[in-house]
């Protein structure tokens, strides 16, 4: 029977590295270097320093924001926000209640930039503000397919939650509200998914 292989790396091997001067590069954590680094990063930032991560990704953040109306706690907010920050999301927003779930986000979110509003006028005040658009992922009556819509570049991508989907608070504010064809017997996919979609979908026009 063959073991699953350790998560991450062990300890750095050999001697540290070192800086022009000779000293450990700043963006580097000791700690991890001597302990190994466990953590859920891409090799790219194994043994970085936490803000160090972070600070790197400001450097190319992309240009939508996600949100998500959080109104009975729902586990997929973190698979949400676990996905944001895969397609590094300018930042993320929660809606309605402050604390969520946040076991589906695998702590991801530590190294996004979290908001909360209120409410959704809240949220459509602070995106008005910001000369952004609101557009909502939601497959009602009235709404766009995403197949070929131009996502704005700036933009944030406002989902609702598992079941009763966006708010009618939330479709009111929308700028436009985008629908992801389906081709099978379900009413509506699960929320971790669209919004994977539709991210994917931003990406493939401007990342």
């Amino acid at each position: 029977m063959t073991s699953r292989p350790a998560v991450g790396v062990g300890p750095w091997p050999g001697e540290w590295p070192t800086d022009a001067s000779g000293e450990l590069p700043a963006h580097l954590d000791p700690e991890l270097l001597r302990e190994g680094d466990a953590r859920n990063v891409v090799d790219g930032y194994r043994y970085w320093r936490h803000e160090a991560i972070v600070a790197d990704l400001d450097t190319r953040r992309h240009g939508f924001h996600v949100a998500v109306e959080n109104w009975e706690h729902d586990f997929n907010i973190g698979s949400v926000i676990r996905t944001a920050n895969a397609f590094n999301a300018a930042a993320f927003h929660i809606v309605g209640r402050r604390r969520w779930n946040r076991r589906g986000a695998m702590v991801t979110d530590r190294y996004q930039h979290e908001h909360h509003h209120p409410d959704v006028a809240s949220l459509a005040a602070w995106a008005a503000a910001r000369g952004l658009p609101l557009l909502g992922v939601d497959n009602v009556p009235g709404s766009r397919p995403l197949e070929g819509y131009a996502v704005p570049r700036h933009c944030i991508l406002l989902l609702g939650q598992e079941g009763p989907g966006l708010s009618e608070e939330a479709l009111a504010a929308c700028q436009e509200v985008l629908a992801i064809t389906q081709h099978g017997s379900t009413r509506s996919i699960n929320a971790g998914a669209a919004a994977a979609i539709v991210m994917y979908h931003w990406a493939l026009q401007h990342a």
